[in-house]
């Protein structure tokens, strides 16, 4: 019994010190995933929509994942902390506790484990998910946008980042000689080409790797590995045989796919 007991107390004091090891006041926002591990649905049984609602009592400007954030963020993701639920559960009861990132995956923050044994689904992840929360009194968090350590993306000297430019239509061209009109035709795609273009492109986040980078979104998850070549302005794409190539402001990514050339437009954060 006594060895339970300093075990315990040695694991609640443990948790303390890990959460006060990150000053959290140089953030405003936090992203929620929709979509929690071992559920189905998006937002189901309204767990991450719960999530959000608690998070926001803590001071912060919280979004799903898959709302529209503000231009500041989806310009720098690092302005940003990241929060899911993980699941724990069991035969016997619903266990979750939530746990947070930084834009680079890094694990900043985890609650301790919320227990339920409520029968119904929906209200046993739910309960589970509010006990997890009680137990963050140890997460303390006042905004300060004076703290020194506020993350910005780093933007190499030789990859300047712009920012993206609003997507053109191309409108034919007409050419007149003498009295006769010929409009000039634009080729459309052959059947054996897909051309994707996102209206605004978009927009990636490049975080170094061995011989390249993974470029991510805002969920966070892995869109591309890229590796480098004697371009810089060229990149191949593991795993796909395809490339992707500097075009103006933004990056396309070229590869096959089920036999059809895809092309995707995206802006790349260096």
């Amino acid at each position: 019994m006594i060895k339970k007991i300093s075990f315990t107390i040695l694991l609640f004091i443990s948790i303390s010190i890990y959460s006060q090891e990150y000053n959290f006041d140089q953030y405003q926002y936090i992203i929620v995933h929709e979509k929690f591990e071992g559920l189905k649905e998006v937002d189901e049984y309204q767990t991450s929509s719960l999530t959000k609602f608690l998070l926001k009592k803590k001071g912060f400007k919280v979004f799903l994942s898959n709302e529209s954030i503000p231009t500041e963020v989806s310009q720098n993701r690092c302005l940003a902390l990241f929060a899911t639920v993980k699941d724990e559960s069991n035969m016997l009861s619903t266990k979750s506790y939530i746990e947070i990132k930084d834009c680079t995956n890094k694990v900043l923050y985890k609650s301790q484990v919320g227990r339920s044994k409520l029968k119904d689904f929906k209200k046993s992840h739910q309960d589970a998910i509010r006990k997890a929360y009680e137990s963050m009194e140890d997460f303390e968090y006042t905004y300060n946008p004076n703290s020194v350590l506020t993350p910005k993306v780093i933007q190499p000297a030789h990859h300047p980042v712009k920012e993206a430019s609003k997507p053109v239509t191309a409108v034919p061209k007409v050419v007149k000689k003498a009295k006769e009109e010929k409009t000039i035709k634009v080729d459309k795609p052959t059947k054996a080409e897909i051309v994707k273009t996102a209206k605004p492109a978009p927009v990636l986040y490049a975080q170094p790797k061995n011989n390249g980078f993974q470029l991510v979104n805002m969920k966070p998850e892995v869109v591309f590995i890229i590796l480098k070549t004697n371009k810089s302005d060229v990149f191949i794409i593991k795993g796909k045989d395809g490339t992707l190539t500097k075009k103006g402001d933004n990056w396309v990514a070229e590869y096959y796919k089920n036999d059809q050339l895809v092309k995707e437009e995206y802006l790349v954060k260096f």
